[in-house]
């Protein structure tokens, strides 16, 4: 790393003028909201992230009303949010404050990030944001601005390299306005220092930007280990009773944990080899692909309509068989319910 150091002062004072003030968590010190901006904000954009806030903070405005709910109700106001293990994590935080702490988050970022699903940097910014405690945050927006003025090419999938990145981070932090220095180098992230294509003219710290000098910004960060992607391919089984649909709840760990989908099979032959055991025909319905952090999946749903005067006993037959633990819902009912998106939007277009 050469050239002259980034300064925290010039950030600041950028960020006055340039950066973002309207956003609605930054209108508040009340850790609450603050928690809950930043978990939402984890792999998703502001854009997307509004709605959801505005919605959650009508039905859970403060972390007592969270802990309380079930955790049905709070994946429900999840659904389409994705990463669903944020709200899980959300909920149980929301209960560890309230019975650990009394109801009143940790004014420190050390112990805050002792809170299921608060890792360090997370802890950081609401320390900062809401307790004036001078701590570095280090997601992965702010490793792309650092690692590019800094000009820090070592390897961050090493946790040595990593380590040494959050020290660096911690060199740089002013003595007086962290909150404005920390939503600088978040809004210098997301509006400036871009992944692809940075408005590198428009930077306060182009004068003393490494990576600008090399003129290859998008080689930092340096990331040598990716994650393998796999590839799944799975059947999916609507059915319906009249009114009704069939919803099961997926186990836990894994994908769509806590959350109601539909049953799962191994594929065409199996859903159609179960079906062929009662009575009503089935459906093949388009193919959905959906993107996943670790693979792709290709779901293919099919709908089975039951007759309308399919026996009781036949009906139970049925529910015991299928995979899952699962029971009847009527339509509004399912969509009111805690959904992944692809399952959402085949229920939604089911007349």
């Amino acid at each position: 790393m050469t050239g002259k150091r980034p300064s925290a002062a010039t950030l600041v004072a950028w960020q006055r003028t340039h950066g973002r003030h309207a956003l609605p968590w930054q209108r508040t010190r009340d850790p609450y909201r603050v928690w809950l901006s930043e978990i939402m904000l984890q792999q998703t954009q502001v854009a997307t992230v509004l709605g959801y806030y505005e919605r959650f903070l009508l039905r859970f405005p403060d972390v007592r009303s969270l802990a309380a709910a079930p955790q049905d109700e709070v994946l429900a106001l999840w659904s389409g949010l994705g990463y669903y293990s944020r709200a899980r994590n959300l909920h149980a935080c929301a209960r560890a404050v309230i019975e650990h702490h009394g109801g009143s988050f940790p004014n420190s970022s050390a112990a805050l990030a002792k809170l299921p699903g608060i890792g360090r940097s997370t802890a950081a910014a609401i320390a900062a944001f809401c307790f004036g405690e001078r701590t570095a945050i280090l997601d992965g927006n702010v490793k792309r601005v650092l690692t590019r003025a800094l000009g820090f090419g070592d390897d961050l999938a090493e946790a040595a390299h990593e380590r040494r990145l959050w020290q660096h981070a911690e060199a740089l932090l002013p003595k007086t306005g962290i909150e404005a220095y920390t939503q600088g180098l978040m809004d210098l992230g997301a509006t400036v220092c871009t992944v692809r294509r940075p408005a590198c003219d428009a930077c306060p710290w182009s004068n003393c930007c490494v990576a600008r000098a090399e003129g290859r910004p998008e080689a930092y960060p340096v990331k040598t280990r990716k994650l393998k992607r796999g590839r799944r391919e799975n059947s999916l089984l609507l059915l319906t009773s009249g009114a009704q649909l069939w919803l099961v709840q997926r186990p836990a760990p894994g994908v769509w944990a806590g959350l109601w989908s539909l049953p799962e099979f191994t594929g065409d032959e199996a859903v159609q080899a179960f079906a062929a055991q009662g009575p009503g025909r089935i459906e093949a319905l388009p193919h959905v692909h959906h993107v996943l952090t670790h693979f792709d999946w290709q779901l293919k749903p099919w709908h089975w309509q039951l007759p309308p005067r399919t026996a009781a006993a036949t009906r139970q037959r049925i529910e015991s068989a299928l995979p899952g633990d699962g029971r009847w819902f009527a339509r509004d009912e399912a969509l009111a319910a805690g959904l992944p998106a692809p399952v959402r939007r085949l229920i939604d277009q089911l007349a």
